[in-house]
């Protein structure tokens, strides 16, 4: 267990990186309230320099201990009353919208950017999120819109022309580990040209396999494209999972691996869970997996593209995300593998968790009490540092830390740090120091609402058994009143 030293080390001794740099495409710090918060901490603890370069008396804040204890108190003040205000935490325009037009844009956006030119043309700018008059928020996600960006991005890298020191300087970027898979990917393209055809069975239930949309360690991602027998002139669209088999692993465990992943994931009935509807195997005997086609993508592409997401945006992600770990832990299941990759987005911004390649059921439907788990899986950045030193941990603890990371990749287009293992990983240490102090770790407190900081200390416990539940993160303060999108609570 990663318990915290009870006399941290000196100033001194403190890694002078930060996981907080300037801004860039990548990761900006647009959402927070001062510049200042860039800026080193003035040596006297009693004063602090504004933006004007004035000193000014610094506001001794109450301690850690006290703002976590109060996370499910009412505040009388109501300041989160204005949560879901987003003209609290503006985010720049080029980094709310990808920057091209769209043909048209079903309701007129409440909040305009300065787009003079464009409507005296008539031509209204395209837009992933808006808030309506009637605080309600709507989502209107297009992949192709944000792949066209992704690919400039990464021809500009590749030609040498990215900003100089912008991926030495920025280790935790989410572009440092995406380049790497962008590689990949064209090294592959050949072998994705002349994959294996597909058993006649599957083609005629969910039509013929084309375009890949997403790769994994041990399968890829296509999608099936199914004539309407009413009307010609329209498609169903189905996402079909190619397993491949692991080397070395015999064919009795590739079977039993898939079934397994199969059997957790069509037992799931939740707006944000994906639809699981089939198990097929294809002429070569390679096992694919039909499930609902999600076409505004997955939610890492989504930030990477945004640099990061607006606070109300973020926060209906999160609730979302929130809700079908909820469900899954209800359901006696664990992810242990959540991360943006694996949250899969539909057009109109409803979250469905997918992969359940490491799915564990900690607790059958006849018990009472859930089976501890042991061993390490998932992605680095998104493991909780229980499973780096315990023998056995619960696994539904492992999913809350790794949705508190999520977001605050979604808010800072960040990672928190590379590994949660103390001694490891310099950013780590340091948060595991500031979090005793008044003032906070510096990546969490530039989140503007005090409940929203407080809630995520909690999901970021090292501690495991003080660590908040799913269902307690729901029924914080903070986030009962996150207001999510009708696509959101209907799954559509």
């Amino acid at each position: 267990m990663a318990a915290s030293p009870n006399n941290p080390p000196s100033t001194s001794s403190k890694p002078t990186g930060s996981p907080v740099g300037p801004s860039s495409t990548v990761s900006s710090l647009h959402s927070q309230p001062d510049g200042n918060l860039l800026l080193p901490p003035s040596s006297n603890p009693s004063t602090q320099v504004n933006g004007n370069g004035d000193t000014t008396l610094k506001v001794k804040k109450p301690t850690m201990t006290s703002r976590i204890s109060g996370m499910f108190r009412r505040d009388e003040s109501r300041e989160t009353s204005r949560s879901n205000n987003v003209s609290s935490e503006k985010i720049p325009e080029n980094q709310s919208t990808n920057g091209t037009a769209a043909k048209s844009v079903r309701p007129t956006p409440s909040r305009q950017g300065s787009t003079t030119k464009k409507k005296d043309l008539g031509v209204t700018p395209y837009r992933r999120f808006w808030t309506n008059e009637d605080g309600t928020h709507e989502h209107h996600l297009k992949v192709g819109k944000r792949q066209e960006k992704l690919s400039d991005m990464f021809q500009n890298l590749m030609l040498g022309k990215k900003k100089e020191g912008h991926q030495e300087e920025q280790p935790l970027s989410l572009m440092a580990n995406w380049v790497d898979v962008m590689r990949n990917e064209r090294e592959k393209l050949a072998e994705q040209k002349n994959s294996p055809n597909h058993t006649q069975s599957l083609v005629q239930k969910y039509g013929k396999c084309q375009e890949v949309v997403g790769r994994g360690a041990f399968g890829i991602v296509r999608v099936a494209h199914k004539t309407d027998a009413k009307d010609p002139k329209r498609e169903q669209l189905y996402a079909v999972k190619e397993f491949k088999q692991r080397p070395g692993e015999s064919d009795k465990k590739y079977q039993k691996r898939l079934t397994a992943e199969f059997c957790i994931s069509s037992s799931m009935a939740h707006p944000n869970v994906i639809n699981t509807l089939d198990l097929l195997q294809d002429e070569k005997g390679v096992y694919c997996e039909v499930m609902e086609y999600c076409s505004g993508g997955d939610l890492y592409t989504l930030v990477l593209s945004a640099g990061q997401l607006e606070v109300t945006e973020a926060d209906c992600f999160f609730k979302q995300l929130m809700r079908g770990v909820e469900y899954m832990h209800e359901m006696g299941v664990a992810h242990r593998d959540l991360k943006p990759e694996n949250l899969l987005l539909t057009q109109h911004g409803s979250i469905k968790i997918t992969d359940f390649g490491n799915g564990e059921c900690f607790r059958m439907a006849w018990e009472k009490e859930a089976h501890m788990t042991a061993g390490l899986c998932g992605s680095a950045p998104y493991i909780a540092p229980e499973e780096y030193v315990d023998r056995e941990f619960d696994p539904r603890a492992v999913d809350v830390w790794a949705c508190g990371i999520i977001y605050m990749a979604m808010r800072t287009g960040r990672h928190l740090w590379r590994v949660a293992q103390k001694g490891e990983d310099e950013f780590f240490d340091r948060y595991l120091e500031d979090r005793k102090e008044e003032s906070g770790y510096r990546p969490i407190e530039v989140l503007r609402r005090r409940q929203c900081r407080n809630v995520i200390y909690s999901i970021l416990d090292p501690n495991p058994n003080r660590r908040l539940t799913a269902h307690q993160v729901l029924f914080s303060e903070w986030v009962k009143e996150i207001k999510v999108c009708r696509a959101g609570n209907e799954g559509f």
